[in-house]
């Protein structure tokens, strides 16, 4: 970005920082965004009794192209995940495929060997190396939290972070940060949807089940519910169903600011695949990332659950943005190629 170009950049942002924002305590966090299906009460129950584990299932699972096969337990296995398609991706770092006994999961056990990532976590392939430390800082330290109290995965991370040395998070940073996010969501503009279960924050799809009103919501659910669920397929990604309408209404919001917020290009590059200001960094790319994910981030940093220097810039440009036109922003970013 030219010096101009980012002088004209603060000037916008600072003048958006005066325009009057609605007040983010009044505001309740999209449940389909969090992996939930009702909002969050206003007092947490205490959490369930663990459930007893299920009997071993002795089943070795397969997946089309590969000849590997293996058993739940294997394909769970928090610190050492099934890897069915080795070839797909660099040997990774240990952090990586094993994690760190007994406190740091394998960052393949939820965000898989390729980075895709899935809607209740993040894809984090191709995100920029400095970025990709700083956010685990910011776990760390609470600069990011969740809007939803319920969502467990903000406080896993914090302990992962809090337990994980410099080396072990540059070395997952360069792992992922070489690879190229690739298209991983189709979206499609629809009234109603498959009817749906949560499964651990995920949305699946009940088997002849029947449909339902979609409303206000984005649900992503897997092209393939029992390849992703139990074989935990790295290849098969994930349709989200978004409004009819969304994806025009997105663009014009993340093309033009339509007079609300900025354009994401100013900050996020031509493409949207992200672009390096000076005395910021690098600023990842959003193109064709979850939507899911995309909301949560647009929501906890209006309601001021993230924080840090890229979040100050981001809070002017989403002070004035209501949920439904978060919900139109995801749709259209995800919708794009990246």
């Amino acid at each position: 970005m030219s010096p101009r170009r980012l002088a004209a950049f603060l000037a916008v942002a600072s003048l958006l920082d005066l325009l009057p924002a609605r007040a983010a305590g009044d505001e309740v966090p999209p449940p389909w965004a969090y992996g939930f299906k009702e909002p969050p009460p206003a007092v947490l129950p205490p959490p369930p009794p663990p459930a007893p584990a299920p009997a071993p299932d002795p089943t070795r699972y397969g997946l089309p192209g590969t000849d590997l096969r293996f058993t739940v337990a294997e394909i769970k296995d928090i610190f050492g995940p099934a890897d069915y398609y080795p070839g797909d991706h660099p040997a990774p770092p240990d952090i990586v495929a094993h994690g760190k006994a007994p406190t740091v999961w394998a960052c393949a056990r939820c965000h898989y060997a390729n980075g895709k990532g899935r809607p209740e976590n993040a894809g984090i392939a191709g995100l920029p190396v400095d970025y990709f430390i700083e956010q685990l800082h910011a776990f760390r330290s609470g600069a990011r939290k969740s809007a939803d109290p319920r969502k467990p995965n903000i406080k896993m991370m914090a302990d992962y972070a809090g337990a994980m040395t410099e080396e072990e998070m540059r070395a997952a940073a360069e792992y992922y940060g070489a690879m190229p996010w690739t298209p991983w969501i189709r979206v499609v503009e629809t009234d109603r949807v498959p009817q749906t279960t949560l499964s651990a924050g995920m949305y699946l799809q009940v088997p002849q089940g029947g449909d339902e009103p979609l409303g206000n919501r984005i649900i992503e659910v897997p092209e393939d519910a029992d390849a992703v669920e139990i074989q935990r397929s790295p290849r098969i990604g994930f349709i989200a169903y978004a409004p009819v309408g969304s994806i025009k209404r997105g663009e014009a919001l993340v093309t033009t600011g339509a007079g609300k917020t900025l354009m994401c290009a100013t900050c996020h590059g031509a493409d949207l695949n992200g672009f390096t200001l000076p005395e910021v960094g690098a600023i990842p790319g959003i193109a064709g990332r979850s939507p899911s994910y995309l909301m949560r981030q647009l929501f906890d940093v209006k309601t001021g659950h993230r924080t840090g220097q890229r979040i100050d810039l981001m809070k002017p440009v989403v002070a004035n943005l209501s949920t439904d036109d978060m919900l139109a922003i995801a749709a259209y970013l995800a919708s794009r190629r990246p």
